[in-house]
């Protein structure tokens, strides 16, 4: 069975309130469930909203991260209120939490994203971390949410290094896609790869644009957050696997084993992670347009002010054995990297990612 979206979606500047009578048929008792204190406001307002809607709610937000930590303590709190359903309120992570918990107990998942960094509103599927972010391994879901609310109003309050780092996230769709799954016969997939080349159009067209100006008056911003939040989550849900990751998600993971005080955002990372693999392509299977498309997504990411390297990231590979422990975990057996259709080993790793940190790759 393939899992391609949530039951319903409700998008625009009125999201939110319009979902609230769909939200009513299926729960009466739910948990909801937030994080970060710089969405507090929204989270209230959110909450007498359902308040005055005569639900009855009860309030838990995670402490660290989508970790089983917090998730068991969580599923603890649900159990105990006999909560009917999960809203998750926040970004990616809190995302993933509600959604993994909705699916674990069997009860309807309502995924309300707070900016476009990500797509996990939308997808059957929770990434899994450690208390400290280190990333753990992805959990396919038994179903997409429920209901999806992706409300204008609250993706306009995030600060826009979100939809830089979602931008990031969704370009890699295409970056990863294009190269795993392009002998695939199957149509649908095909149809997946092409929807993420148009969708890298749009971002490279209108990225800049929707960064600068984040209003509702802006068709470029109203399309990119749409196209981070939605449309890169359809691309997964029709495409499937493959469609979603490989060596720049495979980094990603990577890079996440290295704790620093820094915390940069999931796209962020995987923005170098396809400048990485685009070297990697150039290198190991004579990708002679790979060069020029570095040059093409530097330009953009630094408009977007959005790091280049892993030292833009705040962490020193040359340390620590940084570069080694890298280099392990983006090679072991179950990576996305193996999605590849050339070979990598862990000596690839490294020399690209060293040439890439000394920038004795020309990419201007």
């Amino acid at each position: 069975m393939q899992l391609i979206s949530p039951e319903k979606i409700f998008r625009g500047n009125n999201a939110w309130e319009e979902s609230l009578t769909q939200i009513k048929k299926i729960s009466k008792r739910p948990l909801v469930l937030g994080r970060s204190l710089s969405t507090k406001e929204i989270r209230h307002q959110i909450y007498k909203d359902l308040q005055d809607h005569h639900f009855h709610i009860i309030k838990s937000n995670l402490q660290f991260d989508c970790c089983y930590e917090d998730l068991e303590r969580i599923e603890r709190i649900i159990l105990k209120n006999n909560c009917d359903s999960i809203i998750a309120i926040g970004g990616g992570k809190v995302l993933d939490a509600g959604k993994f918990l909705a699916d674990f107990l069997s009860i309807p998942a309502i995924t309300i994203p707070l900016s476009a960094s990500t797509c996990a509103g939308w997808t059957a599927l929770s990434n899994i971390y450690s208390k400290d972010g280190q990333f753990i391994k992805d959990i396919e879901l038994k179903s997409c949410p429920e209901i999806l609310v992706l409300d204008h109003g609250f993706i306009k309050t995030a600060p826009k290094r979100t939809l830089a780092s979602g931008i990031a996230d969704a370009l890699a769709k295409w970056y990863e896609s294009s190269l795993t799954s392009s002998k695939v016969e199957d149509g649908l997939v095909q149809q997946a790869i092409q929807i993420s080349r148009v969708l890298r159009d749009q971002l490279l067209i209108n990225g800049e644009s929707a960064y600068k100006s984040q209003s509702f008056h802006n068709v470029a911003w109203c399309n990119v957050v749409e196209g981070c939040s939605l449309t890169a989550g359809l691309i997964g849900g029709i495409g499937g696997e493959k469609c979603r990751t490989a060596a720049a998600h495979a980094i990603h993971n990577a890079i996440t084993q290295i704790i620093s005080s820094h915390k940069p955002l999931h796209g962020e990372i995987v923005g170098v992670g396809i400048l990485l693999q685009l070297r990697l392509e150039e290198t190991k299977n004579n990708n002679k347009l790979a060069n020029q498309s570095i040059k093409q997504l530097m330009e953009l990411m630094r408009k977007l002010d959005l790091p280049t390297t892993i030292a833009d990231l705040g962490i020193n590979v040359f340390e620590n054995n940084n570069l080694q422990k890298i280099a392990e975990f983006t090679c072991r057996d179950k990576s996305e990297i193996h999605f590849l259709p050339f070979e990598i080993n862990q000596q690839d790793i490294i020399k690209t990612i060293t040439e890439f940190e000394k920038q004795k790759i020309k990419i201007a």
